[in-house]
């Protein structure tokens, strides 16, 4: 995996969509931090990659919610505690 700067991004725009078909994935970096990934995809692949990464940071999303309570100690707030809607639903039925 390849990592261009925000600058290389403005400046060599062509030369870096010609490395993206070939590396198929860039990271841009702004004062050596990484802020964005670039993936190479297709119209065919397009809508399968896009629910892959939404899917992905919602798995990332819960993951740090679950250490953040575990950290606070919430993750064991009994029954009674939780959202009534939510508590009595542990056979996985959807809320009306």
């Amino acid at each position: 995996m390849r990592f261009v700067t925000v600058r290389d991004l403005r400046g060599k725009t062509s030369e870096l969509w010609k490395d993206l078909e070939r590396e198929r994935e860039l990271v841009v970096t702004n004062n050596g931090r990484p802020i964005a990934i670039l993936s190479a995809t297709d119209e065919d692949g397009f809508e399968e990659a896009l629910w892959a990464l939404r899917r992905s940071r919602a798995h990332d999303a819960l993951a740090r919610l679950q250490r953040d309570a575990e950290a606070r100690g919430l993750n064991d707030a009994p029954r009674s505690a939780q959202d009534p809607g939510i508590a009595g639903n542990d056979r996985g039925d959807e809320r009306s």
